[in-house]
């Protein structure tokens, strides 16, 4: 069970997030635009963001065995229409891609949900500490495998073995008797506090992804600007005081649960560093997108070497102190990930030390910070608790990889006559606007990383206990 869960939540990172890596050879093929492919890279995380709560909901009430058959489906059918892409237009691409978002959306909030209702005590800090191996050990393997099957088969078979695991991790959970809620009450859905959020958060992701290519000035996209204030302002006002919201803002009271995910919201965000790191040596150096996932070997080895670890500290010490140790380790490796201004073979010894330590930060982080938002809410709330932590999971990364993406891209189109800036990097000056802007890209991804370790200071208790339930 365990297993396939692992294969299960794994899809998504191995198989959806590979685009970090290989976007430029998948924009090369197809023949679109950068701006459309950076919409496609996020495009999957926001969706998933969007859906998931409602897929938890709907994970507790129908069940949560059968949501990740249904999660593993979508992710077959979005795999299969990437893997088919005509060149010159990114319809199949993007389709495929919304199609992945619903799939982890359905998968991740039911997996987590199945370990909580099969396990309990250490036994559910060990296999939380086996889901994180998956989700974020995933993400880890992502950027590798992706390189070596695109530069090997070509960046098509990356989704067609995407199905194929899908189908191995259906057979592992065959049987598994199924885990729902059965005196959940049936209550009206709140439609407008929902569809205000899609409304909101469609438009931002379009203003990041779009801005720099239209113009920040261009009517389409002020005009999404303002939908995206109008639509935010509508959903606070719906979800505040309704008890069946979309959202429970209500669970934010805890100081404890609303700590946790706003840093994990700040901590998958920082994804962005793969992106721009990856793109950066691809593009200033002439790396291969295999070339470049071999950056982030280190990367994989430490967070799923260290994701025990990070048990260990919490059984022994609580929740905080791990968290931050794991983001200030997780800040230093972003750090040494800036300094764009080396040599190309200089910088790539640094990225790769930065993205080890990017991984230790993470393994140190995963199971505390998890296990803090899951046990401290009451056990009637943790469907909706789980699917709003794993909410700001999808958004950060999708916010996080969007967000740098498009500093990347604007940046990168300053005048190349620009060269007072020149004397700060070694070697090659005809590149020196795209490792600047990488610069500032991954300056931007450690900012939320520092963000987060000032919220966990604020609201996780210093002791080793957690504050009461909600």
């Amino acid at each position: 069970l365990i297993f396939g869960i692992v294969l299960a939540v794994i899809t998504f990172w191995l198989f959806a997030q590979t685009t970090l890596n290989v976007a430029p050879t998948m924009r090369d093929d197809l023949r679109i635009s950068e701006s459309l492919t950076n919409i496609a890279v996020s495009i999957t995380a926001l969706f998933s963001g969007i859906f998931i709560v409602v897929a938890g909901s709907l994970a507790d009430g129908l069940g949560r065995v059968k949501l990740t058959y249904v999660g593993l489906a979508f992710g077959i059918l979005g795999s299969l229409l990437i893997a088919i892409s005509p060149p010159n237009t990114g319809v199949f691409l993007l389709t495929g891609r919304i199609i992945q978002g619903l799939s982890a959306a359905c998968i991740m909030p039911a997996t987590l949900a199945l370990m909580k209702a099969y396990f309990d005590g250490k036994e559910r800090q060990r296999a939380l500490s086996f889901w994180s191996i998956g989700s974020w050990g995933g993400s880890g393997v992502s950027a590798l495998f992706g390189g070596l099957v695109a530069s090997s088969l070509g960046w098509r078979w990356i989704f067609w073995i995407s199905i194929l695991i899908a189908v191995v991790s259906f057979l592992l959970m065959r049987g598994t008797p199924e885990s729902k809620v059965e005196s959940k009450k049936v209550s009206r859905f709140d439609w407008y506090g929902f569809a205000a959020f899609i409304i909101a958060m469609v438009a931002v992701n379009i203003v990041i992804g779009q801005g720099a290519a239209l113009g920040w000035l261009n009517p389409s996209i002020v005009t999404l600007a303002v939908v995206f204030v109008i639509a935010t302002v509508i959903f606070f006002k719906v979800e505040s005081g309704n008890p069946n919201g979309f959202v429970d803002l209500t669970l934010f009271n805890n100081k404890t649960y609303a700590g946790a995910t706003l840093s994990n919201f700040l901590l998958n965000g920082a994804a962005g560093t793969l992106l721009v790191a990856l793109a950066l040596v691809q593009q200033g150096a002439g790396l291969s997108s295999l070339q470049s996932g071999l950056l982030t070997i280190g990367y994989l080895v430490a967070i799923l070497s260290t994701i025990r670890v990070g048990e260990k500290l919490l059984q022994r010490r609580g929740a905080r102190k791990p968290m931050l140790m794991g983001c200030a380790i997780t800040a230093a490796g972003i750090l040494l990930t800036t300094f764009t201004f080396l040599l190309a073979r200089q910088y790539m010894i640094v990225a790769f030390v930065g993205f080890t330590l990017f991984g230790i930060g993470l393994g140190f982080y995963a199971t505390p910070s998890t296990d803090a938002a899951l046990s401290n809410v009451p056990d009637e709330r943790a469907g909706a608790a789980s699917g709003i932590y794993k909410m700001a999971s999808s958004l950060g990364a999708a916010f996080g990889v969007a967000i740098s993406a498009a500093l990347l891209t604007a940046l990168s189109e300053l005048d190349t006559s620009f060269t007072a800036m020149s004397d700060l990097f070694l070697g090659r000056i005809d590149n020196v606007t795209i490792r600047f802007a990488a610069a500032v890209a991954l300056l931007f991804n450690g900012l939320m990383v520092i963000i987060a370790i000032n919220a966990i200071m604020v609201t996780l208790p210093k002791d080793n206990r957690l504050s009461p339930r909600a």
